[in-house]
């Protein structure tokens, strides 16, 4: 007894290329016959058709592009994977770095409050205050802030930060020209601290040039011939200082105000080193 034959197993003529065919597709080309159905879509295919009458999709060609979609995922899997690596490179460098090691970007933006020695000291509450926009702030206002910055950070050993806000503390400084003397010092402290020795050493030479006996001038020298290790500039600086003191300080001038703390230290340095008592 035989079973009965399904339809696939009748031999048939392939309406592509004519030769005799059975199942669904023609073995010498690859057309579909009779009860073909797409691969993409599931829809009938006409026998002998090239391409499915529904989607569009090549007999014969669904099964490459599903496994190209899966290829061409590779490369997103691998840039996600390369994204969240850099990530958490860059939040362990954020963790692990030392402060004031680079930029102290946060904590030296300008400005901020109790910085400006030209105004009244802040408060104990000031602290939580948030800084006002700089660009509401005068010229003068906007380069004794700097100043201040560059040298709080000079102090701190911060050299990165010192470097970075400086160029910017001394552009500040030029656009109010013509500079005066309490300038100039400023202009020449920022130099020091900054390696720009030559642009401080000018700052000084204009101050005494127009006042020889100009206190800050005279600091700002000694302070340079300290850093030339030129002991015997040092101490003709520091000599001058000593004998102008009275007569320059009776003037009372804003900067020698301003500046107390330097010409204080200053003199008591000078009075050190030339034996002299206080």
């Amino acid at each position: 007894m035989t079973s009965p034959s399904s339809p696939s197993d009748h031999t048939t003529a392939c309406p592509s290329c004519g030769a005799a065919a059975t199942g669904r597709y023609c073995a010498s080309c690859g057309a579909p016959l009779a009860g073909a159905t797409c691969a993409s879509c599931a829809a009938d295919l006409s026998p002998g058709a090239r391409f499915c009458h529904r989607c569009g999709t090549p007999v014969g060609a669904a099964a490459p592009v599903a496994r190209e979609a899966r290829t061409n995922a590779l490369p997103w899997v691998v840039a996600a994977l390369a994204f969240l690596a850099l990530f958490a490179m860059a939040a362990g460098r954020g963790f692990n770095a030392t402060r004031g090691s680079t930029v102290d970007g946060s904590q030296n933006a300008l400005p901020q409050a109790g910085l400006d020695d030209r105004g009244t000291a802040a408060d104990d509450q000031s602290a939580g205050v948030r800084a006002p926009d700089i660009s509401s702030l005068s010229p003068q206002e906007r380069a004794d802030r700097l100043y201040n910055r560059v040298m709080l950070l000079a102090t701190q050993g911060k050299i990165d930060s010192v470097q970075f806000f400086a160029p910017m503390a001394l552009t500040a400084y030029q656009m109010l020209s013509p500079l005066n003397a309490d300038q100039r010092y400023d202009m020449g402290r920022i130099g020091e601290v900054a390696g720009a020795l030559p642009l401080a050493k000018a700052q000084a030479d204009t101050i005494l040039r127009e006042n020889p006996n100009h206190l800050l001038g005279l600091i700002l020298e000694a302070r340079l011939a300290t850093l030339a290790g030129d002991t015997t500039q040092l101490h003709s600086y520091e000599r001058r200082l000593i004998a102008a003191q009275k007569a320059e300080l009776a003037k009372k001038r804003d900067e020698y105000t301003r500046h107390q703390d330097d010409i204080t230290n200053a003199l008591s340095q000078a009075r050190k080193t030339l034996g002299m008592k206080s």
